[in-house]
């Protein structure tokens, strides 16, 4: 018996009208039917197993009744498929329809070259077809092989579908064993041709796609054509005779539905034109939900069933974000069975990211154990931009950019005269060429605010590279967001390195540990980036190499900051923020341009997942039961620590598992297997721990190790010598060298969350707001067991009942130093802060309102006031509040040039920064202050790393397990701010001792206070309590110099002396200066205390909100 005539007895036997309910479809072309080779979805073979035969009634025997569980495996994948036998029908005659319309295609190009060799004619009529009848496939038929293949390749298999459709009559265990064994080897069969695996046929039986087997995106869940209505129209070929594929009564036609392709992920839900075809039409990436609907009916669910108003029309919608989805299938088991698929993959732990973590993060910890997460510290832009343009060269596939500001013209290496090609445009431009895709996330700001001119920049982009994307946002008018703004420095590349803090790669920010004050003739800063916002800020960005300020009268304004680079887990975390946020500005800046792509977020396991067994329930059910609980019990403002399901701080005892796994990192290799958590979706997608082998964790190692030897990014040399000071350390458990400290830290595995201030304005988020950072903040200090080291841009909090500022870092420092008090512990809390605000304009200048309103409100927070911190304290602690929390800021000094006047600036500090216990680190753009902290406001990101490494040191004289990377960091920083060098490092080992603390920290800082007060008398400084004093002050400077800075920063040529009561002029300046060590001041806590520093009615930021400056 032929095979055609085995399909034709099998169909005719037993067939009925009740089983199938055909519609016709066009005939397919002969550019249909030959693809070419790169669109194969498999590149080997797939192997299935028939698990399971059932039937929904046992008490119906027909053969058409029965169901089969099939298990497909290919490479590290597997899931799971539950199909009817109707459905294998018409794969069977789809398959047959395909390969008699290839042969007649194939004959018919025969003909065609006979009739042309004959010289008859150039073209005949084409094949035409009858229509099969088909349910099950609606796209046209189609072909992956070449006009060469052998006739072998389109053998469909028939006689072995005759036992699917009638089995030998029997008991019924033995009709589903026959079935079984039937459709195991009618699988086998097809499933053993790699052309017929790959038709669209069997791909859309097997429900795979472009996307199904891409490992940076995860396990395969559930795909399936759907129809949707929100998307534009989508111009295919079949345009035509789209009536006729209609599924459901022609909705498609009548209301713009139109069917696609949809691809469930761990982390998203995606949209297709077709499965064969990765090209993405939308996404709906999953986020953190709200715990309650608003209405008292429980927590909100990713998909829900809908009501049709037509009982022959089935759907269901999916909300995330702001927004809502509506998606119709052919009937009501497929729309349950789409949202119970959905909500698992979106809700159920441990892969769900619908789930808020620690402190309401939508990011997990990670690096509880080795799964590649890693950290690096850099001091200053200097070491930085260097190693963010060693990061950028590396680059392979794609560049994520996020930044307040950018300046294309920014030069990432010194001297810039010899590093041209390090400008940032043209390392963006080498790389698009290279066929590298950069996207840029940019700030636009409100231009008569702002003079960052992001327009500007955002043109200059463009004009790079055709590869280089560039969105701005927000746009005010439309989204009525005038007040707020991004806020975030991340670059990110390839998914691998992340960097993240406090600088953003514009003009300023550039800077060394000497702080240098001049640079005349320029050769470190040019044009504009010899900058000083004090002074004057420019109009024009548009040329960049024209000096703004006179640089041999007024010194740039030194920058200090803290950066980080981050490899592993925490970087796809800050990746899928950053793919949050573009696709959120796509869809309300660009939505039907095409030249601006949607995004996919790559993969990982959401929860730890090398936690197993009981150890992870136990995670599992703490996190979630808490994160629910605290939500419903408090405010987001409360200063109580939340989301604790890790705890701070505490020394992990290393298993013997991972210290194996760790030693063998060390030697370049690395075979742990992390385990992927089993789904047990009512989808029957399976993947066991075994499938994840492959995937991205253990892939990330693989890369760390390979990349670690000749990484760019870890050879940056120091100036102070030949090695990298972290290569002195000693490293078993020893206390760091300190015989070199730089502004590189060591490349250090540590636990590692991200943290966020999103709202729905700014990422498009389904909650309100998250508020992580904040909750860190305050989580943190309540915890902290000896001291709190902070650096910040601004110091803007408030205490409980502070109906003002919002946000409780304030409270949390208070009952935390109330607490040592009481339980008579040595505590320590040292905040450095800008001794001014950065912003242009003298203290007593008309335009300069907007600085006098920020010096109030952090003035109201340190120290005036019935709201701020030091009156709050002394009234329980009196004159010992200085043992316990102290201010400083940073200056510098030198000559502008050579023969120049001598200067002094403050040295801004815009780092970002908290170190607790030298076990922890919180690090990135947030500064303390409403906009950044209440997530309503300002976006921000942080990333929190809390030591695995420990060495020995002190604390308060006693011996203490000090975590290596924050040990490191704050080691660095101090020995920059007070000038310490080689051995002298040992003397700030322990941050609380009495010899530290105050002979030291405060000891160092009051003397180059004074020292800078008797030679330059600028200010801040104590001595001038109002406007009067300090206008007074500056006209006895300028009838004195004839000219200074606007902070009074220029030194007379001889100082003021007087003996025996008459005037003596000295040339003692630069011996008094040398008393001076470091860079530390204290912070003048009397400066303008007798003035009201708000802005008043004549001045324009009287009229604006007063959260603007807070």
């Amino acid at each position: 018996m032929g095979k055609g005539e085995g399909i034709s007895e099998h169909y005719g036997s037993g067939s009925s009208p009740r089983y199938v309910q055909m519609q016709s479809e066009p005939t397919p072309s002969a550019s249909d039917l030959h693809r070419h080779e790169g669109e194969r979805i498999f590149e080997e073979l797939p192997r299935a197993t028939v698990v399971e035969v059932s039937r929904p009634d046992l008490n119906d025997l027909s053969h058409i009744q029965l169901v089969y569980t099939i298990e497909i495996e290919y490479k590290q994948f597997k899931w799971r498929l539950v199909k009817k036998a109707s459905q294998v029908f018409y794969l069977h005659f789809a398959l047959k329809k395909r390969a008699i319309i290839e042969e007649l295609h194939e004959k018919q190009e025969q003909v065609k070259e006979w009739l042309q060799s004959i010289g008859i004619g150039e073209h005949t009529a084409g094949v035409e077809e009858g229509h099969d009848e088909d349910e099950h496939d609606e796209e046209p038929v189609s072909s992956y092989q070449e006009e060469t293949h052998p006739s072998k390749n389109r053998d469909v298999p028939s006689i072995a579908a005759l036992p699917v459709i009638r089995p030998a009559i029997g008991r019924l265990q033995h009709i589903s064993d026959g079935a079984k064994s039937a459709m195991q080897g009618y699988l086998n069969h097809f499933l053993d041709n790699l052309d017929i695996v790959n038709s669209k046929e069997v791909c859309k039986f097997l429900e795979v796609s472009k996307l199904s087997f891409m490992p940076e995106y995860g396990p395969k869940f559930k795909e399936e054509f759907v129809m949707v209505r929100h998307l534009p129209k989508i111009h295919t070929e079949e345009e035509s005779t789209q009536c006729n594929n209609c599924w459901w009564l022609c909705c498609c036609c009548n209301e713009n539905w139109q069917k696609v392709w949809a691809v469930l992920k761990p982390g998203f839900l995606a949209f297709l034109a077709d499965p064969f075809d990765a090209t993405l039409l939308d996404i709906i990436i999953f986020d953190v939900l709200s715990p309650s609907d608003g209405n008292g009916e429980g927590q909100i669910l990713l998909a829900k069933l809908t009501k049709e108003r037509n009982p022959l029309r089935f759907g269901y919608t999916v909300t995330c974000g702001n927004r809502t989805v509506k998606i119709r299938t052919k009937g009501s088991g497929k729309s349950r069975d789409w949202v119970a698929a959905i909500n698992d993959a979106g809700l159920r732990p441990p892969e769900g990211w619908c789930h808020p973590h620690r402190f309401g993060s939508y990011a997990p910890p990670r690096g509880l154990t080795a799964d590649g997460s890693e950290i690096q510290w850099f001091i200053d832009g200097k070491t930085a931009f260097e190693a963010i343009a060693s990061a950028i060269e590396e680059a392979k596939s794609e560049i994520f950019i996020a930044s307040w500001w950018i300046c294309p013209e920014l030069y990432l290496r010194r001297p810039y005269d010899v590093n041209a090609s390090s400008r940032l445009d043209a390392l963006l431009e080498a790389k698009a060429k290279q066929g590298v895709q950069i996207y840029v996330l940019m700030y636009k700001e409100v231009t008569i605010a702002l003079k960052i001119n992001s327009l500007y920049s955002k043109r200059r982009l463009l004009n790079i590279h055709e590869n280089v994307k560039v969105l701005r946002y927000p746009d005010h008018f439309s989204s009525g967001v005038y007040l707020w703004s991004h806020h975030e420095k991340i670059v990110i590349i390839d998914y691998q390195i992340c960097f993240l803090g406090g600088l953003d790669l514009c003009f300023g920010r550039y800077d060394t540990p000497d702080h240098t004050l001049g640079d005349y003739p320029p050769k470190i800063w040019p044009g504009k980036d010899y900058y000083n916002p004090r002074e004057s800020e420019p109009n024009s960005w548009e040329e960049t190499l024209k000096d703004e300020l006179d640089r041999q009268k007024f010194p740039r304004m030194p920058w200090h900051d803290v950066h980080c680079a981050l490899w592993g887990p925490p970087c796809r975390d800050v990746a899928r923020h950053f793919v949050q946020r573009w696709n959120y500005a796509k869809r309300n800046k660009a939505p039907h341009e095409q030249a601006i792509p949607l995004l996919m977020p790559h993969h990982h396991m959401v929860i730890p997942h090398y936690l197993s067994g009981k150890e992870k329930r136990d995670v599992l059910r703490e996190d979630q039961e808490e994160v629910y609980q605290e939500i419903k019990k408090r405010s987001s403002f409360s200063t109580q620590s939340s989301f604790q399901d890790i705890p701070l701080f505490v020394p992990r005892v290393d298993s013997e598992q991972d210290r194996a796994a760790r030693h063998s990192k060390l030697n370049g290799l690395d075979k742990t297997v992390l385990p992927f958590f089993r789904s047990r979706s009512n989808m029957e997608a399976c993947f066991t721990e075994t499938q994840m082998k492959d995937f991205v964790d253990d892939h990330d190692i693989v890369f760390f190790q390979q990349r670690k030897p000749e990484g760019r990014v870890l050879q940056l040399k120091q100036n102070l010598s030949e090695k990298e000071w972290w290569e002195m350390q000693e490293r078993d458990g020893q206390s760091v060298s300190t015989e070199e400290v730089g502004q590189v830290g060591p490349r250090t595995a540590c636990r590692c969350q991200v943290l966020r201030s999103v709202s729905q304005w700014s990422a498009g988020t389904s909650q309100l707001e998250e508020t992580s950072i904040h909750a860190a903040y305050c989580s943190l200090i309540e915890k902290a067991e000896h001291f709190i080291y902070i650096e910040n841009q601004f110091f803007i909090s408030g205490l409980e009942g502070d109906d003002t500022i919002q946000n409780r870092v304030l409270q949390a420092l208070y009952e935390r130093i109330i607490r040592a008090y009481n339980e008579k512990q040595c505590f320590r809390v040292i905040v450095v802060i800008p001794l001014l605000p950065g912003f242009q304009g003298g203290v007593d200048d008309a335009g300069a309102a907007s600085v006098r309103a920020i010096m109030h409100w952090q003035y109201r927070t340190i120290c005036r006031g019935k709201n701020s911190l030091l009156e709050n304290l002394e009234h329980v602690l009196g004159a010992k509040v200085c043992n316990y929390v102290s201010f400083y800021g940073l200056r510098s000094y030198g000559r502008l040039c050579e023969g120049g006047p001598l200067a002094t600036s403050q040295i801004y500090v815009h780092s970002k920064v908290m170190i607790v216990d030298d076990r922890a680190v919180l690090i990135g753009s947030a500064n303390i202050n409403d906009r950044s902290l209440l997530g309503s406001r300002d976006s921000e990101i942080a990333i929190l790393a809390e030591d695995n490494e420990y060495v020995d040191s002190y604390m308060n004289q006693q011996p203490w397990k000090s975590g290596r990377f924050a040990h490191s960091l704050r080691l660095s920083l101090w020995a920059e701010h007070l000038g310490l060098r080689g051995l002298e490092v040992n003397n700030i080992k322990d941050p609380v001792s009495t010899e530290t603390y105050t002979h030291i920290w405060r000891g160092i800082a009051e003397t180059n206070a004074a020292v800078y007060q008797d030679v330059f008398g600028c200010i801040p400084n104590d001595m001038i309590t109002s406007r009067y004093a300090f206008r007074q002050e500056m006209a006895k400077q300028k009838e004195k110099l004839g000219h200074t800075t606007i902070d009074l920063g220029i030194a007379p040529d001889k100082l003021e002396d007087y003996e025996n009561g008459n005037y003596k002029g000295t040339d003692a300046h630069e011996t008094l200066l040398k008393t001076c060590k470091g860079r530390l001041v204290s912070f003048p806590l009397q400066f303008m205390s007798n003035e009201d520093l708000r802005p008043v009615f004549n001045e324009s930021e009287y009229y604006a909100s007063p959260q603007v400056f807070h």
